[in-house]
């Protein structure tokens, strides 16, 4: 998923998703994914975790984020440490190999998750790879 604090590839299509489905929400964040990022993001409230101080955006503890509402977007070690109290999940996988990534999303069999809906999508103009979108529910234990 990660290679030098950036994504290894360029795919429009994933991004117009990302903005699509994210859009009015808050952003929950490390400070590396936080310092990838070309600026904020338009219509979304940012929020970093962090030990230290981050300049341009607020930092919070671990506590007041998993009392909010918003999407979890990285990195590696904030998908593991979150992974257990999300209720949803929003995956997508690109049809690419990178032999020497350096971050990655977590497994996530065993946790409860169960895939409700997939999209497959064919490389755009401005895509490098194919893709699929996929929604994960966690179903309430009874």
């Amino acid at each position: 998923m990660g290679k030098d604090g950036d994504l290894p590839w360029r795919q429009s299509t994933d991004l117009q998703h990302f903005k699509k489905i994210t859009m009015g929400s808050n952003l929950i964040m490390g400070r590396k994914t936080w310092d990838s990022l070309p600026g904020m993001l338009p219509g979304r409230e940012h929020f970093v975790l962090s030990r230290g101080e981050v300049e341009g955006v607020e930092v919070i503890t671990f506590e007041q984020a998993i009392e909010m509402e918003g999407w979890i977007i990285g990195g590696g070690e904030i998908y593991k440490l979150f992974l257990p109290y999300v209720s949803q999940l929003h995956r997508t996988i690109i049809d690419a190999r990178v032999s020497d990534a350096d971050t990655f999303f977590p497994d996530i069999t065993g946790m409860g998750f169960e895939l409700a809906e997939e999209s497959h999508v064919e490389a755009g103009e401005k895509d490098q790879y194919d893709m699929v979108f996929q929604y994960w529910i966690k179903p309430e234990s009874n």
